[in-house]
């Protein structure tokens, strides 16, 4: 399958995903402009109404509202129909300021990629999804079972590893997430791995041993590989929408996340949360997951992303 191909198979599963999301956004933009020539004080009112429900965050339907307003008073924007393509421009602004697809180092081995977020999120899967991204273009990955707290977290990594041909480091049930990593470094290092991708614990967000947890097990990393782990990956659930920004927050300021994986993009009608997240975070947007298919994660693109959302 040629990459053109492969593009828009991915693009049309995008569209599909975020149809909810259209017809939360867009849909109602269309009812509410319907018939109307000028852009009135109560349309806008009711743009910024649909804005705040379809869950972009209040800060950043506020930025959204302020640019469009301030092109309504110069008289650049006038007509109501142009409404929706004032505010696909104002959202592709903001996430491609944020745009920033992960780059593996080749000079880098192992390169590193932490993974974390509450279970739930699809996070284990998202880890197998990755690494079939990465064996496809030509590298070797190796997984490491730290979520040690969740028997059933360890048997399901492993049955990942098996589908896409990735080894597993695993220890038993209960054992020290940081022995797990440890010899997972030791292992892709004496086999020259290019990739060691680490699931760890996904209780919720507000138990700080879980924290303290991750923290220890970045510490090993770094102590054991100087300068890793080279990306720490949140995972977030497209679905729970403007808790998705609170957990993002949480883990921020826990510790240090360079990349999100915003999952399960099909299921919701709030897949506007990934606005907000570039917004209010800045922390760049890797991937994006629109399904259950291990190709069903792919590198998120801006352009297509408001495309997907905004074309009919």
């Amino acid at each position: 399958m040629s990459s053109e191909k492969e593009h828009s198979g991915f693009f049309k599963r995008l569209k599909e995903g975020l149809a909810k999301t259209h017809q939360a956004v867009t849909r109602r933009i269309e009812e509410i402009t319907h018939g109307k020539r000028e852009i009135s004080k109560e349309l806008l009112d009711n743009l910024e109404d649909i804005l705040i429900a379809s869950d972009l965050g209040v800060a950043t339907v506020d930025i959204l509202m302020q640019k469009i307003k301030w092109r309504v008073e110069r008289k650049d924007l006038q007509d109501a129909d142009r409404l929706t393509e004032a505010l696909k421009e104002g959202i592709y602004d903001i996430l491609a300021a944020h745009e920033k697809p992960l780059v593996i180092s080749p000079e880098i081995k192992p390169y590193v990629i932490l993974t974390v977020g509450v279970n739930g999120t699809g996070k284990t899967t998202t880890i197998a999804k990755m690494a079939n991204i990465f064996k496809m273009s030509g590298h070797s990955v190796l997984l490491a079972a730290a979520d040690t707290f969740r028997a059933a977290a360890i048997d399901q990594l492993e049955i990942w590893g098996e589908r896409v041909g990735c080894r597993v480091i695993k220890h038993k049930h209960g054992a020290d997430p940081s022995a797990v990593v440890f010899d997972a470094l030791k292992s892709a290092q004496s086999k020259n791995i290019d990739i060691l991708i680490i699931d760890t614990a996904g209780r919720l967000h507000t138990q700080a041993p879980l924290m303290e947890e991750i923290k220890k097990v970045q510490r090993i990393i770094s102590r054991e590989l100087p300068g890793a782990p080279h990306e720490t990956v949140l995972v977030l659930d497209a679905t729970i929408g403007q808790n998705a920004i609170a957990q993002a927050k949480f883990f921020k300021e826990a510790i240090n996340i360079s990349g999100i994986v915003l999952t399960k993009l099909d299921g919701t009608a709030k897949g506007g949360v990934i606005v907000g997240i570039s917004e209010s975070l800045g922390i760049p947007v890797r991937f994006v997951g629109v399904g259950e298919k291990i190709d069903d994660l792919r590198e998120f693109n801006a352009r297509d992303f408001v495309d997907a959302l905004f074309e009919d």
